[in-house]
């Protein structure tokens, strides 16, 4: 699958400016229908590289010729009705990688990967879990595992991004109130300890670093109002290798996203590295 992913990658150059690399990250929730966002977005916030989940699209069904209009490069993973990711890049996207390495994507359309430059930059999407104890959970504590394999495989001195919509809040500043979600996923001790397990090899969640406040979301339910009383959660996350974490100068989310016509329920977040 990875050969067939190379053919479709469609070379261009490009620079950016002021030695700033820009990457963000955004679950879509259907690039069916939000296509014309993704590439507004592109315009007005100039990522360098967007890492895109739940596209819910067929590799043949992607919109790699209106990427490459925009100037992007672009790589898919999907199967149709659910998950799918991509990565965009106008700084390179060479060896795209799929999944975690084996021939067969069990986990289904949930990792894409590729060497951005001088960064790999993994777009995630990690499985919801359902209920704590559900055969979902996990499945969902089985790929994370499969995550942190993936991080540790990089070697030290290697800038690696592993981006996406993790479906957990690492603290509790990260939801809008954590005695609302107790005893539920996202949440629970086993979730945040398999995420804080990728610090053991060095990763960092940037945007924490640079918000160590929190109260600060990427998620609103799309239900009871939830995005304008503040009830949302922050689970879209940029987990960096060392040596990039030490290159991060801002991270924000993009709530402009989150408002308008037929907004995914997810906003954009956005990180600068010098």
């Amino acid at each position: 699958m990875a050969n067939s992913l190379a053919k479709q990658i469609c070379f261009l150059s490009s620079s950016t400016p002021d030695n700033t690399v820009r990457i963000a990250t955004w679950n879509v929730n259907s690039l069916n229908v939000r296509l014309e966002r993704v590439l507004a977005f592109l315009e007005r916030q100039q990522p360098d590289v967007l890492c895109l989940q739940e596209t819910k699209q067929r590799d043949d069904a992607f919109a790699f010729d209106a990427f490459t209009a925009a100037g992007y490069q672009a790589i898919h993973h999907g199967e149709g009705r659910w998950n799918g990711v991509a990565l965009l890049s106008r700084i390179g996207l060479e060896q795209p990688r799929i999944g975690f390495g084996s021939s067969e994507d069990e986990y289904g359309a949930r990792l894409i990967g590729a060497l951005c430059g001088d960064t790999w930059v993994f777009s995630a999407y990690v499985p919801n879990g359902r209920s704590l104890g559900s055969e979902h959970f996990g499945y969902k504590m089985a790929w994370l595992a499969q995550l942190d394999a993936l991080a540790a495989s990089f070697g030290d001195d290697e800038q690696v991004a592993i981006l996406g919509d993790y479906n957990i809040a690492p603290r509790d500043s990260d939801v809008w109130d954590i005695a609302a979600l107790e005893g539920m996923t996202h949440v629970s001790p086993a979730e945040r300890a398999a995420l804080a397990s990728l610090a053991i090899h060095g990763y960092r969640d940037v945007f924490a670093d640079q918000h160590p406040e929190g109260g600060i979301y990427s998620w609103w339910d799309y239900r009871d109002g939830a995005f304008h009383k503040g009830h949302g959660m922050r689970i879209d996350l940029c987990m960096a290798s060392p040596v990039l974490a030490k290159r991060i100068q801002d991270a924000f989310v993009d709530r402009e996203e989150r408002k308008g016509s037929k907004p995914s329920d997810h906003a954009p977040v956005v990180f600068d590295f010098s």
